[in-house]
């Protein structure tokens, strides 16, 4: 499905840029449409100022390439997408793209802008040779509602243009906790033209999650808690799919473990439980103490900077708990931070749904084109834009799913939420539409969606169910029958 869709707006791209030949800023919108339709998907991670934005980008991409300091990059828009070389690209406000100096530093790409001023940047691109960049570009913005206006507009102009479609097709956007501010934002994204187009596309991730227990070993089953909580006010529940708690910086430290970490955690396991855990109350004392023998004072410091209290704490007791090896206690510290939650939430959400996502931008675009320079031949791609709209399943389930989450339709509780599922609003996969196993047989989800498909069309045909009711079960029976076809197919090849 997701391929009929790319191909109709691709050719209603091709239809449009006939139109306007003869319009060079109308021709350059519509080429750049046409480009973020063979491009991955684009994710920005937004968030207030000391969010861990780039932490966590640095976690998800696996490489400790982002900038999380305060300096002048942190400030400036900055693409990371797939390269087969290492490349960093600066954009200047005025005048000609120019390429910089990679430099490394402890393991960590430092950005060299030379003269250039944060101000004077329009964009920073870096290339980068990350299997995890391969379908997806991740976009790092300032902080919003920084004390700095200009650091917070750069991020409200790139990502909630007034009257073109956003340059990100989803957002990750970072929260310490509920603020009103947070919300304003995450509202100002979906009124976005892209966006009003019917869908919610953002993921809120409850960030530097260790913190809200003080570094306690437990600190992540406490955010969880919070995050469900989050999850099911009705505030955030209508401008986000989920919220996830992850410790940022243990994430990326532990994407990016050093054989130096590992051999520092390992020497604190070695010490006896009381001493440990008295070395371990605050940081100052971790920093003074002068146990355990062969840990220095700046392979202490070092350990602190890339893990945290929280971080070390953990390390300790998974090593103790028969981790040995660094590898195995990387990947295990990845899924406690929560990252490995955040990467399938990603996934479930964003990529399986990445074509209707970037043609939904597409569309938007043409479609505000169309309004804002009607000339001969509009009202053509006008009636093409609406077919498309008309017949593309994809975006049906994504406004059924933004009104689900907002208004809401003369349903239930129960078959709303069962609704929600149905259409991919708990992941895009037949199990996770159906509430299986991931393993579940063919013929088990075959016949999972039989009675679910059986049941919804008895609510359609119920005398009591209204207008808004109907409209959608349909949905729901559509989705159903896709599934159904979708089982059948992967039984034949079988």
């Amino acid at each position: 499905m997701s391929a009929s869709i790319s191909t109709g707006v691709a050719d209603l791209v091709r239809d449009a840029l006939a139109v306007y030949r003869d319009d060079p800023a109308a021709v350059a919108a519509l080429e750049g449409y046409a480009r973020r339709l063979a491009e991955p998907l684009r994710i920005a991670v937004a968030g207030m100022v000391k969010a861990g934005k780039s932490t966590l980008l640095n976690a998800i991409i696996g490489e400790e390439i982002a900038p999380t300091d305060t300096g002048e990059c942190t400030r400036i828009v900055t693409w990371y997408r797939y390269g087969h070389s290492p490349r960093i690209m600066l954009y200047p406000v005025e005048g000609e793209p120019r390429t910089l100096p990679l430099k490394r530093v402890d393991g960590r790409l430092v950005f060299v802008l030379g003269r250039a001023r944060a101000e004077d940047v329009e964009r920073l691109v870096v290339d980068w040779p990350s299997e995890n960049l391969r379908d997806v570009t991740l976009i790092d913005t300032p902080g919003i509602a920084s004390l700095s206006e200009d650091v917070s507009a750069r991020s409200v102009t790139f990502l909630t243009p007034a009257d073109t479609p956003s340059q990100a097709d989803a957002v990750i956007y970072l929260m310490r906790h509920m603020h009103a501010s947070d919300l304003r934002f995450l509202e100002s994204f979906k009124d976005t033209a892209a966006a009003r187009s019917g869908t919610v596309n953002a993921l809120a991730v409850l960030s530097r999650a260790d913190e809200i227990g003080a570094g306690r070993i437990d600190s992540l089953i406490s955010a969880a808690d919070i995050a469900e909580r989050y999850r099911r006010d009705h505030s955030l529940r209508k401008l986000a799919l989920g919220v996830v708690p992850v410790a940022g910086l243990l994430a990326q430290s532990a994407r990016s473990m050093r054989q130096s970490d590992y051999e520092s955690l390992a020497l604190l396991a070695g010490m006896d439980r009381p001493a440990r855990e008295r070395l371990l109350i605050s940081v100052d004392r971790f920093l003074r103490a002068a146990v355990p023998e062969g840990l220095s004072t700046d392979a202490r410091a070092a350990l602190l900077g890339r893990f945290g209290l929280f971080g070390i704490r953990l390390g300790v007791v998974l090593i103790r708990n028969g981790f040995a090896e660094p590898t195995p206690l990387a990947h295990e510290l990845a899924r406690r931070s929560g990252l490995d939650a955040l990467l399938e939430m990603v996934a479930v959400q964003f990529h399986a749904r990445a074509e209707a996502l970037k043609a939904r931008t597409a569309l938007v675009g043409v479609e505000t084109l169309l309004r804002a320079s009607p000339r001969d031949g509009s009202g053509q791609l006008a009636a093409a834009l609406e077919r498309v709209h008309a017949n593309a399943h994809e975006f049906r389930e994504l406004r059924l799913l933004a009104t689900l989450r907002t208004t809401g339709v003369s349903l239930n509780h129960e078959l709303a939420d069962e609704a929600e599922r149905l259409i991919g609003g708990w992941g895009m996969a037949p199990h996770l539409r159906l509430g299986l196993e991931p393993d579940a047989a063919p013929n088990e989800v075959s016949s999972e969606v039989r009675q679910r498909l059986n049941r919804w069309r008895l609510v359609a045909e119920s005398p009591l169910t209204d207008r808004s009711g109907m409209d959608a079960c349909r949905v729901v029976i559509r989705s159903c029958e896709g599934v159904l076809a979708e089982c059948a197919g992967l039984q034949v090849n079988h």
